[in-house]
Order: C-alpha cells, then sequence, then structure tokens
C-alpha cells in the first residue's frame, strides 16, 4: 500500500471504529499506532511516535490553561451565577414579545464571556430558564430550542476552551483568537435575538408565551440593588479574565488561574460550596481535562502520522488540480466539518479536521485567526445536529424527568438556530474582516 492509501484508510478507520462505539482518543491512537507501524514496517517507529506525541504535545506551560479554564467554568456553575445573570437580562427584557427568549440569549452571551464551556451553559440554563419559559406560556420545543440554540456560545465567545485548543494546535495566539471571537460571537447572539422576536411576532402558536412578564404577579422583581450587587461578581471575573488577557497583564494561563481563584472566592462568599461540593468540581475538573488532553496527545500522533503517509499534501495536490478555489475548498470544508458534527464533539472535529486541512489551506495565504473561527462556528453546528448533538443530550439529561420534552422536540427546536449559525458561518467567510477587526 502506498503512503496515500493508508493515510485514507486510516481516516476511513477512525470513523468506522467511532461509529462503532470505541472511544474517541483510543481510536486516533490506535489507528495512527498502526497506520506508522505500516508506513515504516517496524515496531520501534510509532511507540517512538507514540512518546514524543505525549511529551511534546503536553509538556509546554500553555497546556495548563485548559484545566484552570474549566475549573472555572464549573466553579461559575456551581456559584449560580448563571442564574443572577439570567434573572438581570429577564429584567430587563421583560416587556418585550419573545422576551424571556432573548433575556436566555443575553444570559447565555453573558455567561459564555465567563466560563467558555457551552457544556455548563445547556445544564445551567436548561435548569434556570426551560421552567420560567414554559410557566410563561413558551411551548416546550420552542424553549429548549432557545436554550440549546444560545448554550453554544460558549465556543465562540472568549475565553472559549475550543479557540484555546485550535490556538495550541496551530501555534496561534490565544489572546488574539479571543479577539478575533468577540464580534462572531455578538453577530450571532444578535441573530438570534433578531429571529426570536420575529417568530414571537410571525410564529405565535410556535413560540407560545402569551402571558408576558407584566401580567403575572407571581414573578419576582429585581430592585436596582439586587441587580448592582448581582452584577459585580460578574463584572469582576470578565474584567480580571479578558481584561488582564487584553491588557497583558496575564498570559492567557495567568488569567485562567486569576479567574479560577475569582470564582472560588465568590462561591465561598455566596455560600455555594462545601467541602463535598468543591471535591465534585475539582474530580470533574480532573475528568474533563483528562479527557481534552487525551484527545490531544492522540491527535498529535494522527497529526503526524498524516504527515509521514502523505495524505494532506497529495490531498491538497488533486484539489489545486480540481481548480475549485478558495471559497470551493472551503465549501467542502465546512460540509466536512457539519457532517462530522453528527458524529463527533467538537474538540475531536478540530483536532482531526484542521491538521489535515491546514497543509492544503496555507497556499491560499489565509489568516489562521479568522480559519480558527470558521472552524469553531462550523463545528458549533455538530452541537445541534442528530444523531450526537453534544448540547442536546446535556438539555435532555438535565430534563430527564420531564415527560412533556423528548429529545425529538429538543433537536426540532434547535433545527433553526442552527440554520442561523449556517447563515453566521456564509457571512463570516464572505468578510473574514469581521473576524480580524479587534485583532
Amino acid at each position: 500500500m502506498t503512503g496515500f492509501e493508508i493515510g485514507l484508510f486510516s481516516v476511513l478507520a477512525i470513523l468506522i471504529l467511532i461509529y462503532a462505539g470505541l472511544y474517541i482518543p483510543v481510536a486516533l491512537g490506535l489507528v495512527s499506532f498502526v497506520s506508522v507501524w505500516l508506513l515504516r514496517g517496524t515496531m520501534e517507529a510509532p511507540i517512538y511516535l507514540l512518546t514524543l506525541a505525549a511529551s511534546n504535545s503536553l509538556e509546554d506551560y500553555i497546556f495548563g490553561v485548559i484545566p484552570l479554564f474549566v475549573l472555572m467554568g464549573l466553579l461559575v456553575s456551581k456559584s449560580e451565577l448563571g442564574r443572577d445573570i439570567y434573572e438581570i437580562a429577564n429584567h430587563g427584557l421583560r416587556r418585550l414579545k419573545g422576551g424571556l427568549g432573548v433575556a436566555t440569549v443575553a444570559a447565555n452571551a453573558a455567561f459564555a464571556a465567563i466560563t467558555g464551556v457551552s457544556i455548563a451553559s445547556a445544564a445551567v440554563f436548561t435548569r434556570v430558564s426551560v421552567p420560567e419559559m414554559l410557566r410563561f406560556g413558551y411551548k416546550p420545543r420552542f424553549a429548549v430550542g432557545v436554550v440549546a440554540g444560545s448554550s453554544v456560545l460558549g465556543m465562540l465567545i472568549p475565553p472559549s476552551v475550543m479557540l484555546i485548543i485550535y490556538a495550541l494546535i496551530t501555534e496561534q495566539s490565544v489572546a488574539d483568537l479571543f479577539k478575533a471571537g468577540i464580534l462572531p460571537g455578538i453577530i450571532l447572539s444578535v441573530s438570534y435575538s433578531i429571529a426570536i422576536v420575529l417568530m414571537a411576532h410571525f410564529t405565535p402558536a410556535y413560540v407560545g408565551g402569551e402571558k408576558t412578564l407584566v401580567e403575572d404577579s407571581s414573578i419576582k422583581r429585581v430592585s436596582s440593588k439586587e441587580i448592582a450587587v448581582k452584577t459585580v461578581p460578574i463584572l469582576t471575573l470578565v474584567l480580571l479574565v479578558l481584561g488582564g488577557i487584553y491588557g497583558g497583564f496575564f498570559t492567557p494561563t495567568e488569567a485562567g488561574a486569576v479567574g479560577a481563584f475569582g470564582a472560588l472566592l465568590i462561591a465561598l462568599l455566596k455560600r455555594k460550596l462545601d467541602k463535598t461540593a468543591l471535591w465534585n468540581v475539582l474530580v470533574e475538573t480532573g475528568h474533563i481535562t483528562a479527557s481534552i488532553l487525551m484527545l490531544i496527545v492522540a491527535a498529535t500522533m494522527y497529526s503526524r502520522m498524516l504527515a509521514l503517509s502523505g495524505l494532506p499534501n497529495d490531498l491538497g495536490e488533486w484539489i489545486s488540480n480540481a481548480d475549485i478555489g478558495l471559497y470551493g475548498i472551503l465549501a467542502v470544508y465546512v460540509l466536512i466539518l457539519i457532517l462530522m458534527g453528527t458524529i463527533l464533539d467538537t474538540t475531536s472535529i478540530i483536532l482531526i479536521m484542521v491538521p489535515l486541512f491546514l497543509p492544503i489551506m496555507e497556499p491560499f495565504g489565509i489568516d489562521l485567526i479568522w480559519f480558527g473561527i470558521i472552524t469553531i462556528v462550523g463545528a458549533e453546528i455538530g452541537l445541534l445536529t442528530p444523531p450526537l448533538g453534544i448540547a442536546c443530550y446535556v438539555i435532555k439529561a438535565t430534563l430527564s424527568d420531564d415527560d412533556r420534552i423528548t429529545l425529538f422536540d429538543i433537536f426540532a427546536g434547535a433545527f433553526p438556530f442552527a440554520v442561523i449559525m449556517f447563515f453566521v458561518l456564509i457571512f463570516l467567510i464572505i468578510f473574514p474582516e469581521i473576524s480580524l477587526m479587534l485583532v
């Protein structure tokens, strides 16, 4: 077999193994190991590659940013800052038709700016937003769709863990990627909000929400003092983390440490964290970090195996000969991202697709910061599409005791937001200066 054939079969083998239910890092590592063995004809080569991937991919100081931002996100979730953000947004938009939906988007965007973890957003706002929306007459399918759609904002709005992972594997600046994610995140949030208001006016039977916040006297009114008290911790964390990075006071890793410490203090001051809860947060941080780092090691092996096989170069030559141009290649890339989103989580998609397509894109002289934003948004769509759709499964698991809402309802409710995200992605591809304006 030629190197090209081994590389091509390795991609197919990985997909087959993942479909069969094998743990993704194991599938990546196993296929990479066997492929290098076939390419070099000796067992020493894949063993050396494995040790090299494990040491080189994790020894860098910057990798400390992953557990720190994960820890910060979990502590923020535990301190119920998500509930506080929702109450503030809810209060400000209570007179708007479809206001609870817009409040959920606004709250998710604010929550994303202090956590960067979409799964945490999905879990928090399923508990906070869905019951409130149902209480005010919103349809269950619409309510869960809004939460699913807006929860993915955490992947794009800094400090996003996905942007950090992309920065690590492409050796780009984390701070620049954070800056590049701000305007696309705002555009996506605004697009969601406009769509919700339009749906509330033109398809009221689908949205519901006939009973407004003003008409229900049982709603807890939020005083100006309460708003101030609940806003201070949120703004403090945002200023500490993002202000510290953009102002040059902290490296991303240091900002993660400062943010995690700040989130710990907030959780302790709000008396939301006892010894048992703290231990559970630390254990969950370890689990999430270990899974991400295993993926990175396996993906490093995979990318080096691809380089040895020559598949990216051969594929690049084939695409160049096809003469479909940059936008044609991007169309193929985005289509594959969306299709892979039906079976893989976002981290896996980034770690598999970026090493494969990066050599193909480099001859076009594209900005890798912009390419990263395109990659993240394209992969985000997969969070809302079946059969995997991790955000949808998190929502269903959180609502496991509510028989009114099925998994089909969640996917159906999320579909309009996946479509909106797709059009925003096209907009960002056509106008790359939007992503690069603040860099």
